[in-house]
């Protein structure tokens, strides 16, 4: 399989983020709700795993092997096409090589997230219509409430950290998947990274945009509450406090700043500030 060297990466990356800086609104709008859902279907994919597996195979392994489910959603992203906040990080590129205003690329990305969560809430409400949370003798929404319920009651600084280290990770699997010639070349670029960030227990903004609502669709179904027993942070997991300052804030600037300072600016230094025009 071939592969781009990282400076026709940056190139590459600098075109891709002036013409997505550029996208309409409608396309953005469409693109963004799509992106949020196929991160949906990754996390959905991983309470799948995440609800029996731990039995069997152990903390470490069981979530590998959800990692690895995981990876479809951003595999989705990139394949099928579709404007992915957190990805989009990488668009700050093109604004520090004077491509793009940072206002263009400010657009993109406070549109991108509102259209995620769309997408991402939307199928969270057809998993939670369709029962998913019963299979398993109902051991996946048990799975998908304790979850919820961690995730709203971590520490702001501890959500902030661990969002940088899941978009750091995030944005190079979007840059090594830019630099292969093929699909298989890319899906195996996207992997690896997605199932490092996943088994350490990282946070991203988007995949909470669908894990969090599910459990506070959860919360209220009393059998699944019932089979929780007594969840660390259930009273924490609300709307407003819990889930939107209390895990999406510290986690998109974490997001952001994982994927802007820790990926984007260093490869803008490395390669692409020596090609800028004058």
């Amino acid at each position: 399989m071939e592969c781009l060297s990282p400076a026709k990466i940056a190139e590459l990356t600098t075109a891709s983020g002036e013409r997505k800086v550029g996208l309409s609104f409608r396309r953005l709008a469409v693109l963004g709700v799509l992106a949020g859902a196929y991160i949906a279907f990754g996390a959905e994919a991983y309470l799948l795993v995440l609800s029996d597996t731990a039995v069997f195979l152990g903390f470490g392994l069981s979530r590998i092997l959800g990692g690895l489910v995981f990876s479809v959603g951003l595999i989705l992203v990139v394949l099928a096409g579709a404007e992915l906040f957190t990805g989009n990080s990488l668009i700050a590129l093109s604004a520090c090589c004077h491509r793009s205003s940072w206002r263009g690329v400010l657009r993109n990305w406070v549109l991108a997230y509102f259209f995620n969560m769309v997408g991402a809430v939307l199928v969270a409400l057809l998993i939670f219509g369709a029962r998913q949370y019963m299979l398993g003798d109902g051991s996946i929404g048990v799975a998908a409430l304790r979850l919820a319920a961690t995730k709203v009651s971590l520490p702001f600084w501890t959500a902030f950290f661990r969002g940088i280290l899941c978009n750091w990770l995030v944005c190079l699997a979007v840059w090594m998947a830019t630099g292969a010639m093929d699909t298989a070349g890319k899906v195996l670029a996207i992997i690896p990274p997605v199932t490092v960030f996943v088994a350490s227990g990282f946070e991203h903004s988007v995949a909470n945009m669908f894990f969090v609502p599910l459990g506070l669709f959860l919360k209220r179904v009393p059998s699944v509450v019932a089979a929780a027993g007594s969840v660390p942070g259930f009273q924490q997991l609300t709307w407003v406090r819990g889930f939107l300052l209390g895990n999406l804030l510290p986690v998109t600037l974490g997001n952001l700043v994982g994927g802007v300072l820790f990926v984007a600016v260093p490869y803008w230094l490395a390669y692409a500030r020596s090609t800028e025009n004058p």
